[in-house]
């Protein structure tokens, strides 16, 4: 059995949000809202899906869940600053640009871990930031 490595937990986020809202600001100024809150690559991995609403939707959660679990909450870092990509399985990965990096850099968090779901009328993400000891 491969040993277990323990990282301290730094922090805990979670959101819940109804997708009908993020729909609704979507459908409005769907590029201004994508631009604004997402990366390319987030935008292209999005608009990749047939209806792509409920994955905007937990992305959208998974992002507030990250800034809660840094611990400073959307505002004092910026959407962009968090991406979330999915790896080569699909499992989604979290990289800290800008401020959210500065942020997590001097609260030594070093990575944050998101799992995101979504089942109408709901989208829910669930974010473990750790770290040094």
């Amino acid at each position: 059995m491969p040993e277990k490595i323990y990282l301290p937990v730094k922090g805990v986020g979670v959101d819940l949000i109804r997708i009908n809202r993020v729909a609704g600001v979507y459908r409005r100024r769907p590029e201004r809202f994508l631009k604004r809150i997402f990366t390319e690559k987030e935008i292209s991995l999005l608009l990749e899906r047939n209806n792509p609403v409920s994955s905007i939707a937990s992305r959208f959660a998974a992002k507030e869940a990250v800034s809660k679990a840094l611990g400073c909450g959307i505002g004092a870092v910026q959407w962009r600053d968090i991406e979330i990509l999915a790896d080569a399985r699909g499992k989604p990965e979290v990289y800290l640009q800008g401020e959210a990096a500065r942020w997590a850099g001097s609260h030594g968090i070093t990575g944050v871990l998101v799992s995101m779901s979504h089942d109408t009328p709901f989208a829910l993400a669930e974010a473990i930031a750790y770290g040094n000891r």
